[in-house]
């Protein structure tokens, strides 16, 4: 049995100010709790990706990890009722005078349950057989009272041509008919708080962003979004979606890990308004971002005009329209062509990470 290490910790009036407050003794970080005039001390890193304990918030007897919720005893260390033996570990203080120490010989053992993997942290293999097409429509509609829509029925067009003529296996993904939660800025947190697969997903069985992970990361070689233009930029659909994949980009930026490669993006972007090619622009940067590749002219659009309120004819044109039919049929050509060509490559292209330098952040 190791001898007793006492280190200090502070003044024991200071640190009453606080129910919750993160310290560290040597290079120990401790969540230090004041609950009921008495002092208790757990570890500072939490079991599951090393959250700062000691800056989460105390609810009952637990400590509350403020990155992903994960609860501890504030005393004893031990995981919320059904996780006990996920614990983190408990320190023994004491009071001398006017300051307070901690022994940091006294930690019981942390202990990490094993957790199954969730299905879309799956290895990201290469695909053989068919192409496979996914389109996905990021225009809001009432999926009750469903209406026409122009980018809709474009992405249809090419998914059909696509299957049809192409022999692609195809999906069709609406956002508007998945329930799934904005981003919660776990990245604001900590770059290592927004995880692969999405904290939300992994917190949340019922958030169906994953049905968008499963697709653009693990089945389609081509992925042709469809948006319509709301005030000048793509859907708010699109963004509630592309602040969801910060994830996929995260795992470059913290981990050097590409799990997107060699897939190609097409984009069709149609509206009452001009500002087609600010809003391509936005969606050609992002999906660069996340290791996307573009065929030749990557993107068909259509507009009615700034000065046109006569939207009722928007509809009608676009879907009478053999200009705009061929066109989105040639897209998805394009799109698979590339594809194509991509898988011939014996590995993976290597493909610039935009001037970033992975960061390889390593728990204590």
């Amino acid at each position: 049995m190791k001898s007793a290490e006492w280190v200090l910790i502070g003044n024991v009036e200071q640190l009453k100010n606080k129910t919750l407050q993160e310290v560290t003794a040597n290079k120990t970080k401790l969540a230090l709790v004041y609950k009921e005039e008495k002092f208790s001390a757990i570890s500072g890193h939490c079991n599951h990706v090393g959250g700062p304990l000691g800056q989460g918030r105390i609810i009952g007897d637990f400590v509350v990890c403020p990155w992903h919720n994960w609860k501890f005893n504030c005393k004893t260390g031990k995981g919320e009722p059904g996780y006990e033996e996920d614990c983190v570990p408990s320190y023994t203080l004491k009071t001398e005078g006017t300051d307070l120490f901690v022994d940091l010989n006294s930690a019981t053992a942390r202990n990490k349950l094993p957790h199954p993997a969730h299905p879309l942290a799956r290895k990201v293999l290469l695909q053989s057989g068919p192409l496979r097409v996914v389109g996905i429509s990021t225009t809001n509609m009432d999926e009750a009272n469903p209406r026409t829509s122009t980018s809709d029925f474009l992405l249809e067009a090419s998914l059909e041509h696509a299957k049809t003529h192409l022999t692609a296996d195809t999906k069709m993904i609406r956002l508007s008919a998945l329930n799934f939660r904005a981003c919660e800025g776990y990245y604001s947190k900590s770059a290592k708080a927004c995880t692969w697969p999405c904290s939300i997903t992994q917190m949340d069985d019922k958030d169906q962003m994953d049905q968008v992970y499963e697709a653009i990361v693990h089945w389609a070689d081509v992925i042709i979004i469809g948006t319509s233009i709301r005030w000048g930029n793509a859907s708010s659909l699109y963004y509630k979606m592309v602040e969801r994949l910060n994830c996929v980009q995260n795992q470059i930026t913290i981990k050097n890990t590409e799990l997107i490669k060699n897939k190609t993006v097409g984009l069709i972007i149609t509206g009452g308004q001009d500002n087609i090619q600010s809003v391509a622009g936005q969606l050609l940067g992002f999906f660069s971002e996340i290791g996307c590749v573009f065929p030749p002219f990557p993107y068909i659009a259509h507009s009615r005009g700034w000065t046109s309120e006569d939207m009722e004819k928007n509809v009608h044109q676009v879907v009478n329209s053999a200009h705009l039919k061929k066109a989105a049929e040639e897209l998805v050509e394009r799109s698979m062509a590339t594809a194509a060509m991509l898988r011939t490559q014996v590995e993976p292209i290597k493909q610039s990470k935009a001037g970033r330098k992975a960061q390889h952040l390593e728990l204590e």
